[in-house]
């Protein structure tokens, strides 16, 4: 058999090798930083020739700050212990100027010993400037986002009370042209459009989580139970209400009031989602929330869960994710303010909680507001 010899080659082939790779400065460095070698990526990345830097301390490369940091030290220490070292930061031209670099620092031994280390460096400056662009714009967007947000809640709010306004002031300029009889009515209409901005007032204060809550250890359980006659009345004469409750332990730290009027809300959202007779069920469950899908949530915490579910039409995924938005509503206009969703989130976190949402079209809507339960006595 015929052995095949390795080509021999006239000139130095790891040499040309390094000196052939323009994008990346390779260079040797001894035990203590010190350049041993430069290649041709060195000196069009970083602006030297190697007889301006063989023998100098690659530091001179780093920021100033960073000099006085330590950083340059605290790389070759870390690949000394680890074998190998990698970043990213800013590193100095010839000339002054500064570029974004990634960084790769080998260990390099032989026979057991450390003897220096290998270096790469590459010029990823237009990289970071596009990712820092692109950062910018979605921060742009998100402020755009806000404003938009906070425009909508304004307008909701204006329109609102001007509604409400509208209808007291009428029945003022009406009052002393009127009748014994008429004066009660308008008086009424008065008093009614007061008392419907008073609950605006506080179904914004919720959302707002600027309420004042006045909580006490109740068994949610039981305040469900007692309270069932109200949300079957809630759901109207052609929905059935039904109530599956945990065996679990279900007493919490909660405004009972304030649970009880988020629950009828709830209630009254699902019978004017019902396009047709059906049922709403309501529900308790305890449970360990995923931290994935509810990054809100306390780790190692047990949370109870009241849920009101219907066998409604659903929500398309875009109105899901809007749904607790203040002011965002598709009912008709005059058939609600947009707040009773948003209440019922305010509550919850107000409550150290949180809520969510879980619909798809045709397969019904699941309101849930998570409460957690009271640490172990001890924990």
């Amino acid at each position: 058999m015929t052995s095949v010899r390795a080509p021999q080659f006239p000139f130095n082939a790891e040499h040309l090798l390094l000196q052939g790779v323009t994008d990346y400065a390779i260079y040797m460095l001894d035990p203590a930083g010190h350049i041993l070698s430069w290649n041709t990526g060195g000196e069009r990345i970083k602006g030297y020739t190697d007889a301006e830097v063989i023998g100098q301390h690659f530091s001179r490369f780093y920021p100033d700050e960073d000099v006085a940091r330590g950083t340059p030290g605290e790389g070759l220490a870390i690949a000394a212990r680890e074998g190998r070292y990698e970043t990213e930061g800013w590193r100095v031209r010839k000339d002054g100027t500064r570029f974004r670099a990634n960084i790769v620092i080998d260990a390099i031994h032989h026979e057991g010993a450390l003897v220096g280390f290998a270096k790469i460096t590459k010029d990823i400056t237009d990289r970071y400037q596009a990712a820092e662009h692109l950062r910018d714009a979605e921060r742009s967007l998100a402020q755009a986002q806000k404003i938009s947000a906070i425009g909508q809640l304004t307008l909701g709010i204006a329109h609102d009370f001007n509604n409400l306004l509208a209808v007291i002031t009428a029945s003022l300029d009406l009052l002393p042209t009127a009748n014994e009889s008429r004066k009660e009515r308008l008086v009424d209409a008065a008093r009614q459009a007061a008392e419907r901005g008073t609950r605006l007032t506080r179904q914004m204060l919720a959302f707002a989580r600027g309420q004042t809550l006045e909580p006490a250890l109740h068994d949610v359980n039981a305040l469900v139970r007692d309270a069932v006659e109200v949300y079957r009345r809630a759901a109207g004469p052609i929905t059935q209400c039904t109530l599956e409750l945990t065996d679990a332990d279900t007493r919490v730290m909660i405004d009972a009031e304030q649970l009880q009027a988020a629950l009828v809300n709830l209630v009254a959202n699902a019978r004017d989602a019902m396009l047709a007779p059906g049922t709403i069920r309501m529900l308790t469950c305890v449970t360990r929330p995923h931290l994935l899908l509810h990054p809100e949530a306390m780790p190692d915490r047990d949370y109870l869960y009241v849920s009101v579910a219907d066998d409604g039409p659903g929500m398309e995924e875009e109105v899901r994710l809007r749904a607790m938005e203040p002011f965002f509503t598709t009912k008709d206009v005059g058939r609600g303010s947009g707040l009773g969703l948003s209440q019922v989130f305010g509550f919850a976190s107000q409550s150290g909680g949180f809520a969510f949402i879980q619909s798809a079209p045709g397969e019904g809507t699941c309101v849930t507001i998570a409460i957690p339960l009271p640490e172990p006595a001890g924990g």
